[in-house]
């Protein structure tokens, strides 16, 4: 009972304050926010994120001072669809705006259904999200424990771009040249809408070892190479998949569960797959390392040689609601 009284004190408090700072001429307006824990359906597991249902009224630069207050891998905020679809979202790091992401696309689809801004979902449903990578559509699944499970197609097809050589990419994530994996693919970059550097590591010892170096990671990016690297290494357990994924330069030393760099995976391995067509799914790990386990199911499609989509899901848990006041 006394933590209940603190509690209630603590809000009478803050009222206080407003009041008096709406009495100093300052306005502050309040936004309901919502904090998830995603690609887990385990509390205090996964990615967080937090997202504001409905932004509007919020200008790029508080957006940004929103996102770095939660200090989370993203934020997204949430608009009215300005193209005849379901929302319109925006996505910012601590650091800066992007175009696409996975984890947050997830987390805020299963966020605004679970609050009911979708209407009831008994089975399956279908939403897509503008964003300024384009149209990302999302299924939402109710599974057999009556969780919901959202799956995002990614708004791009792969588009792959530079390579860097083994020994200067293990320099960057300080392991041994040797543990760097070459036989599919060099180190390789690779985007569904945002671009990662993917490089394969041939233990998981090596994967438990990668320490990025920032002096090697702004050469890479001296040389117009994504500095965001994500690593991953074959596994024989119930995952197909570990991997680990480092963003510096936005603010993410380590991220616990990146579904747009999963995606690009999805379509990089697809692409090095020998048939020409198929269909490849692969069940992933992320996060462990980190103490924040997260899972993620990818696919892709492959025809004629081409790979024409590639899709990452998983389950999410909301954890905590409130206010945020903005001036």
């Amino acid at each position: 009972m006394a933590v209940c009284k603190n509690a209630h004190h603590l809000c009478r408090q803050t009222e206080g304050r407003i009041a008096n700072l709406r009495d100093l001429g300052i306005t502050m307006k309040q936004y309901k926010f919502y904090i998830c824990d995603v690609f887990t359906d385990k509390l205090f597991g996964g990615n967080q994120l937090a997202v504001l249902p409905d932004a509007r009224g919020l200008s790029t630069e508080k957006m940004q001072q929103i996102a770095r207050e939660f200090n989370f891998s993203e934020s997204t905020f949430v608009f009215p669809a300005e193209a005849g679809n379901t929302r319109k979202v925006r996505i910012f790091t601590p650091a800066n705006e992007v175009p696409f992401a996975g984890h947050p696309n997830i987390g805020t689809a299963s966020v605004m259904a679970s609050i009911g801004e979708f209407g009831e979902i008994t089975e399956s449903s279908e939403i897509v999200f503008e964003e300024k990578a384009g149209l990302v559509p999302i299924k939402l699944m109710k599974t057999e424990e009556k969780r919901l499970w959202c799956e995002l197609k990614a708004p791009q097809q792969i588009s792959l771009g530079k390579t860097v050589q083994k020994g200067f990419l293990a320099s960057a994530i300080s392991i041994p040249d040797e543990e760097i994996e070459v036989c599919r693919h060099l180190p390789q970059e690779a985007t569904v809408g945002l671009p990662f550097l993917i490089t394969e590591l041939k233990s998981r010892e090596a994967l438990k070892q990668a320490r990025i170096k920032p002096d090697v990671l702004d050469e890479i990016a001296a040389q117009g190479i994504t500095p965001d690297i994500f690593v991953y290494v074959r596994s024989k357990d119930e995952f197909d998949i570990r991997s680990r994924m480092f963003a510096p330069f936005d603010g993410i030393m380590e991220d616990p569960a990146t579904g747009s760099a999963n995606c690009a995976l999805a379509g990089l391995l697809a692409k090095c797959e020998a048939a020409q067509s198929g269909h490849f799914e692969w069940k992933v790990a992320q996060g462990v390392e980190m103490g924040r386990p997260s899972v993620l199911n990818i696919r892709a499609k492959k025809s004629d040689g081409e790979i024409l989509a590639t899709w990452v899901g998983g389950s999410s848990v909301i954890v905590c609601e409130g206010h945020i006041n903005v001036e």
